[in-house]
């Protein structure tokens, strides 16, 4: 568990828990030692002269004050260290995720890194600050007051001794049946999380259907599939809990038999034998707080396992000489992509010369926004090249790439924040009258003037606030401020109104003035006006050339065009 923290802390974080980690532990070897002082208190008081006690009873409490001050050092060490390592950790978190291809992030993904990222790192590091110190003082103070009734009396203390093996053995047992339990649960729990959500969002959908005051069948099954894990984990815990206290009750009253045996027949003292059976009592409790922090410390050491994944999961290689491109055209060269078990591209060769546009259609499945993806570098390719500028984007650096590359979505996201907030992420150190013109260019001057607040209008998390043809508006906005040589489109207007719809359009085609483009289409009269369109399909471009000159040829693409047109004959 410590090696794991460490690991996942890093070697900048990882010395202050060291640091805190030796002083716990000097710390209950310090209140282990302090019992030995208990076999001269309790003779001297047992003796001719009780009052012969009072140097021992001094020194016993100076060792205690000692103690003292140790645990509220080092308990306070362990909560600055958990409060500076928890900022830490989200600065380390947030700085690695910021660093993974954004491939990476699945929808599954975004949802598990956001609950490991709350209560993920707050349950880790709150390990320092609340469970470390007990869980050290469980182990090493027992273990020290075995060495001093070792000390004291061989027999006492080895048949102490015979309890730490039993001890280890229950935990080590205990911990491997949970582990299994541990997961189940929290795949279940994951489930049923994402069973209530999906019940809150259908409520539209399950209204409509009349199932209002209905029962969410996948809801309840969820549910009860936790409710059952739970009850397997807790029923995995009893039989070490159990056995544990049968343990510390069996040695306790073997000893308690052994040392009245040594008194009787006169090998110790009755204040040895009080003493033994002080410090076999003071190893209950600790000892049998191991179940609870155990527990505990497994569903941290879970997520921590989780967190560690994440942390070593490789970012995208950087090269160690980037080098500058000197052109803004775009190709793909042999390229073989492959996604999970899924072979999207295989042999699949494209070029866009600087300054012109090219539409990519295709059905659906086909990899047209995997395309986009592989162009940005959100993945790297298996086999084959994607070259920027005649250089191959693995040898340009992440912000030069990304600084060359506007990029605008069909689903857009923006932040909770106001509009203008939203649009300068484009480019924050955009003049006021850049971030004016890039608006009217979007025609978001129309959303701004009609929005109370209006630059200071918040959107909402998400957008929320915004119709989805005012955030693209913004999404567009955002990117003629970023003013970048090349856009990438992932079709933006199959959802809109035909008012939105317009605007929309407007704004794209402001965007693509004189930079190199590359469209991934879905409504097919978007495509007319590229310089060139690729019918992409089976991981390959199967048909290439002008609008006019694909239809000619009555091909796929014909086909695709000829079958766009037939809603709008019937109408």
């Amino acid at each position: 568990m410590i090696r794991m923290l460490l690991r996942v802390l890093g070697h900048d974080h990882a010395r202050p828990v060291r640091r805190t980690v030796a002083l716990m532990t000097m710390t209950s070897i310090v209140e282990g030692l302090s019992y030995a002082l208990l076999v001269p208190v309790l003779r001297t008081l047992l003796g001719g002269d009780p009052v012969d006690a009072l140097p021992w009873l001094i020194a016993f409490g100076g060792v205690i004050a000692i103690y003292a001050v140790l645990r509220y050092v080092s308990d306070l060490f362990g909560f600055r260290a958990g409060t500076t390592l928890l900022r830490g950790m989200y600065h380390r978190l947030g700085d690695h995720l910021a660093r993974l291809p954004l491939g990476w992030y699945s929808t599954g993904r975004v949802g598990e890194v956001s609950v490991l990222a709350g209560q993920g790192v707050l349950e880790t590091m709150g390990v320092i600050a609340h469970l470390l110190a007990p869980y050290i003082s469980a182990f090493v103070t027992p273990v020290t007051i075995v060495g001093v009734m070792l000390a004291f009396n061989w027999q006492l203390g080895l048949a102490a001794l015979v309890a730490v093996p039993l001890v280890a053995a229950i935990q080590i047992w205990t911990g491997r049946s949970m582990a299994a339990g541990d997961a189940d649960r929290h795949e279940r729990d994951t489930e049923a999380t994402g069973r209530v959500i999906e019940f809150l969002q259908a409520q539209p959908v399950l209204r409509a259907g009349g199932r209002s005051v209905q029962r969410f069948a996948l809801l309840d099954d969820a549910l009860g599939e936790l409710q059952r894990a739970s009850r397997r984990t807790v029923l995995s815990v009893l039989p070490g809990l159990i056995g544990l206290t049968l343990v510390v009750q069996a040695v306790f009253t073997g000893l308690l038999v052994l040392g009245a045996y040594l008194a009787l027949s006169g090998s110790i003292g009755v204040a040895e034998v009080l003493t033994i059976l002080v410090l076999a009592a003071r190893c209950a409790d600790p000892v049998l707080s191991l179940a609870d922090l155990g527990g505990k410390l497994r569903a941290a050491r879970s997520e921590l396992a989780r967190l560690d994944a994440v942390l070593r999961t490789e970012p995208l290689p950087e090269a160690p000489e980037p080098i500058q491109p000197v052109g803004h055209g775009l190709d793909l060269e042999s390229v073989a992509f492959r996604h999970g078990d899924r072979t999207v591209f295989d042999g699949l060769s494209l070029s866009v010369p600087e300054g012109r546009r090219l539409a990519v259609v295709g059905p659906s499945g086909a990899g047209k926004s995997t395309l986009l993806q592989l162009l940005a570098r959100f993945h790297d390719v298996d086999a084959g090249a994607v070259r920027v500028g005649g250089v191959d984007v693995r040898a340009i650096g992440t912000e030069e790439l990304m600084a060359r590359i506007a990029i605008v979505f069909q689903d857009v996201y923006l932040f909770d924040g106001t509009i203008e907030d939203n649009v300068r992420l484009g480019r924050p150190e955009a003049t006021e009258a850049e971030l004016r013109a890039a608006a009217s260019a979007a025609r978001l001057d129309e959303v701004v003037e009609r929005l109370p607040g209006g630059w200071a209008a918040n959107v909402g998390e998400g957008g929320a606030l915004l119709s989805g043809g005012e955030r693209q508006r913004v999404s567009i906005a955002r990117a003629l401020l970023k003013d970048a040589p090349i856009v990438l489109l992932d079709e933006v207007t199959s959802a809109l109104d035909p008012v939105n719809e317009a605007a929309v359009h407007e704004g794209i085609e402001r965007l693509m003035a004189g930079r190199t483009v590359v469209m991934v289409a879905h409504r097919m009269r978007t495509v007319r006006r590229a310089d060139r369109i690729a019918f992409l399909d089976g991981g390959r471009i199967v048909e290439e050339g002008r609008h006019d000159e694909l239809l000619r040829r009555g091909g796929r693409y014909a086909g695709f065009w000829n079958a766009s047109l037939t809603p709008a004959a019937h109408d």
